[in-house]
């Protein structure tokens, strides 16, 4: 969560995600995904100082080369609101990334999303949730989810969210090999089906077996690391172990932390990025900064 520091500074910390669902529905004619996926919040994060300015300028501090200004959706969003509600302030932005880049875990829809609703505070533009979402849906299809967080149904491109009673995962291990996946290619390799998963019967059994993704299929089949993946951890003791998202992190659905223990020695040993973590938020609790 954020807080005022001084009145003049915000702190946040920007959550990732993980899909415990996701459905394609059918193609749209703007090259688009229908889709219907279940997102949920868990406790991994970057960290966000938005500081005020008396100058105009946006500028952003990184600890990550490839998140350079012009490239960096922090920027173009803080550009975008700045530009629009004509604020003459500026904001320097201290971005820590801990969350893997293009890695189906929301990193950079979190920070987005982080900085709508902080600049909202600092820059006191007193938006609306409506005003704050348009905005949000602007930018990427699954930053309105940010925007709610805990656990939330994505319907039509993502961005149509609707809260979910919040679902609870304890030991769930998250593993990347290092390969940026983009959304655009996941959904190109998609292998569409007439026969539906339904989430409901998820909902209700919350049982992490019947975690679903339509992207999964398609990725496994070009990406070979990801397929050994796959399979290796339920080999090694995982309930479930499926993609996030586009990818390439994929999550292993633990029994309990000494599995989840021994999978992250095996993969810190090849050099993988890994982690222990778990969902977060309570029924009915917003992400807010």
């Amino acid at each position: 969560m954020a807080e005022r520091v001084m009145e003049k500074a915000i702190k946040c910390k920007s959550y990732a995600k993980i899909n415990l669902f996701l459905e394609i529905l059918r193609k749209r004619k703007d090259e688009y995904s229908e889709i219907q996926t279940i997102f949920s919040l868990i406790d991994v994060y970057d960290r966000l100082n938005f500081v005020l300015t008396k100058n105009s300028h946006v500028k952003i501090l990184t600890d990550t080369d490839c998140l350079q200004e012009e490239d960096n959706l922090v920027y173009k969003v803080a550009v975008f609101i700045k530009k629009k509600y004509n604020v003459k302030s500026g904001v320097i932005v201290d971005l820590e990334k801990n969350i893997p880049i293009s890695a189906g875990l929301g990193g950079g829809s979190s920070n987005a999303a982080s900085t709508i609703l902080a600049l909202n505070i600092l820059w006191d533009l007193r938006l609306s949730e409506n005003q704050l979402h348009e905005i949000a849906a602007l930018w990427g299809s699954d930053i309105n989810f940010f925007l709610k967080g805990a656990t939330a149904l994505g319907e039509a491109r993502g961005e149509k969210i609707s809260s979910l009673p919040y679902l609870e995962f304890d030991n769930i291990f998250l593993v990347n090999p290092g390969i940026g996946i983009a959304s655009s290619e996941a959904y190109k390799l998609a292998e569409i089906s007439t026969e539906k998963q339904d989430y409901q019967n998820f909902l209700i059994r919350k049982d992490p077996r019947l975690c679903f993704n339509r992207l999964e299929p398609g990725i496994r089949k070009k990406y070979s690391e990801i397929d050994d993946i796959i399979r290796d951890l339920e080999l090694k003791g995982a309930i479930k172990a499926i993609l996030s998202g586009s990818g390439a992190t994929v999550i292993g659905f633990c029994p309990n932390k000494a599995t989840a223990n021994k999978l992250s020695q095996y993969y810190t040993n090849k050099g993988y990025w890994n982690t222990i973590t778990k969902t977060k938020g309570e029924p009915n609790e917003h992400y807010r900064c």
